[in-house]
Formats: C-alpha cells, sequence, structure tokens
C-alpha cells in the first residue's frame, strides 16, 4: 500500500529543500544567527544541526558583513554556502559587501560565488519597522544578483533548490506571513522550479494582475470577489523571480486582457512597480486599452499599530477597488 501523501507548510517547504540539497551535495553548508541548536529564528533550520553536525551548519556572531564575507569565501573555493538573515531587514548591514564584492565578483575577477542569502521578509504580522521590510527593489537593481520570492508552498522547496544549484548569487525572500499559512503536498521526485520563470496563477481575460510573494494571494482573493460580484475575469501573474524579470509572461498576459495592474507590498516609491510598468509601456504599449496602475504600500515605514499596518499595506479591498477603476477605464 502506498503512503498516503501530505500536505506541509510554506516553512517546512523550505527546509525540506535544505534537507534534500545538504545530503545530495557536500559542498552545500549553512550559516547564520542561532541556526543551529536554536534551529533558526523561525525554525527553518530546525535538525539540520543534529543531521549534518557543526561542520555544516554553523552558528555565527552577530556580523552580517562577516558571515556574507565568509560565505563568499567559501564560494570562491568550491562551497555552496546557504546564508540565513535572521531577518531580511538586516541584510541592509550587508549591502556593501553583496553589491560591491558579491554581485561583481565574477565579472570582476573570474570569481565563482554559488551562494544563497536567505531570510524572512515581509509584514502583515504586526512586526512594526525592524521586522516587516521588503527590501528587494534595492538588489534587483544591482547587476549580478538575482532575486527570488516565492508565494506557494510548491515554489519555496522547487526554487530553494535551484537557488542552491545556481553557481551565481541568490537572494531567497522568504516572507514570514506565509511561512505557517501556506501548505501544499510537494510533487514527488526532485522538485526544482527554474529560476526566472513566471506562472500564471489564475487564468482570466478581462485584466491582468502582476504581483509576487504575499500579495499573490491578495490578487487571488480579490479575482475571486470580482468574478462572484463584477462578473469580470481576472488573470493573476505570479512574478516568482524578480531579477531576472520573466518579461515574456508579463508581454503575454498584457497581450491577453489589455489591463493592468501591478501589485506589490514594497513601498511605491522606485519600487518594482515602477520598473514593470515602464517594461510595459516600451514593449506592449499598443496593446494598452488603460494606463498601467500600481498598487503598493504607502510611502511610510511599517507601523506596529494593527489598524495602521492594515492602512499602509495593500489589502484585497484596495486591489478590489483598483481593478474596478481599470476595468471602466
Amino acid at each position: 500500500m502506498s503512503a498516503v501523501a501530505t500536505e506541509i507548510t510554506y516553512l517546512e517547504a523550505i527546509r525540506q529543500a535544505l534537507f534534500e540539497e545538504m545530503a545530495r551535495d557536500a559542498n552545500v553548508f549553512c550559516l547564520g544567527e542561532d541556526i543551529g541548536a536554536y534551529g533558526g529564528a523561525f525554525k527553518v533550520t530546525d535538525g539540520l544541526l543534529a543531521r549534518f553536525g557543526e561542520s555544516r551548519v554553523i552558528d555565527t556572531p552577530i556580523s552580517e558583513t562577516g558571515i556574507v564575507g565568509a560565505a563568499a569565501g567559501a564560494a570562491h573555493m568550491g562551497m555552496r554556502p546557504v546564508v540565513e538573515m535572521q531577518f531580511i531587514d538586516f541584510i541592509a548591514n550587508a549591502y556593501d559587501i553583496l553589491t560591491n564584492y558579491v554581485a561583481t565578483a565574477r565579472y570582476r575577477a573570474f570569481l565563482p560565488c554559488p551562494m544563497v542569502v536567505r531570510g524572512p521578509s515581509g509584514g502583515y504580522v504586526r512586526g512594526g519597522p525592524f521586522h516587516s521590510q521588503n527590501p528587494e527593489a534595492g538588489f534587483v537593481h544591482t547587476p549580478g544578483l538575482k532575486v527570488v520570492y516565492p508565494a506557494t508552498a510548491e515554489d519555496a522547496k522547487g526554487l530553494m533548490k535551484a537557488a542552491i544549484r545556481d553557481d551565481d548569487c541568490v537572494l531567497f525572500f522568504e516572507h514570514k506571513y506565509l511561512y505557517r499559512r501556506v501548505k501544499a503536498v510537494m510533487p514527488e521526485g526532485d522538485h526544482v522550479v527554474p529560476i526566472g520563470k513566471a506562472r500564471v496563477a489564475r487564468e482570466g481575460t478581462d485584466l491582468s494582475i502582476v504581483t509576487y510573494a504575499a500579495t499573490v494571494w491578495k490578487a487571488l482573493d480579490a479575482a475571486e470577489q470580482l468574478a462572484r460580484e463584477d462578473g469580470l475575469s481576472v488573470e493573476v501573474l505570479d512574478l516568482r523571480t524578480l531579477a531576472p524579470l520573466d518579461d515574456a509572461a508579463i508581454e503575454a498576459t498584457v497581450k491577453k486582457t489589455n489591463r493592468v495592474l501591478v501589485v506589490h507590498e514594497d513601498t511605491r516609491t522606485g519600487g518594482l512597480a515602477g520598473e514593470i510598468t515602464a517594461r510595459i509601456s516600451e514593449t506592449c504599449f499598443e496593446w494598452l486599452d488603460a494606463p498601467v496602475l500600481r498598487v503598493t504600500a504607502h510611502d511610510v515605514p511599517l507601523p506596529y499599530a494593527p489598524a495602521l499596518e492594515d492602512f499602509v499595506l495593500p489589502q484585497t479591498a484596495d486591489l478590489v477597488r483598483a481593478a474596478r477603476r481599470l476595468a471602466a477605464y
């Protein structure tokens, strides 16, 4: 009798990917603050120390620059380090070494840099300004870095495995609101999702919502409401990877629906929505029946107060309101 497949969470999917890749390749090792005996702040690395030992699961001092520097040196020597940022907000401390050293290593000195920097990102958890940021746009701007931000448990596992096997540095953003809320049965076998490929999360014909990470789920809720109350057929495109962007998938949904709403949780000014809007304008202008609209967070630090956090971050009602304006244009 075959075993019954069970659902696992987004968090467990990432842990499963780490276990499988460390078992598959002895060059893969993890390092970060409290990732060993404690199992990480969110328990993503729980159990790795017992299985793989102190030489491959390394607790580090509180120094994000030092952690990334050590990982880069190991990567140059043929290892495949996976760095944990305890909260992705703290990656700002390592911005210099990531953008000036790691991102340019191959171009500048033929130095291989197969490493992953991963960590919990995003809001909707009342974490306040130091534990809720979405700093992806700052790194998307830097050539030499790949940026991944999955929305589903299947993608969290498949993209993590792809990131570890990639020969360049991959920044892997994990949305902590999704850690224990999103579940799925993992595909059988060696489940690897290619970096740089978006997915259509919901088919539609009247307008498109282009988004990623936690707001994929807001977009799906909005699409369901718009279908029920307005009879609108809304397509939802989950980008999955932010650098490189899947331009072909974006163009395909624009040409299919002719109306586009770009949604993300990061702040508006300088956010990824502006870049996506510009690309659509350059390549798909004649296909548009309405201006590209954006729904993003407001340009303020994220508050602790629940009512204020709800106001600042994009909510389903915000998406529904913008989609109705787009459809009526």
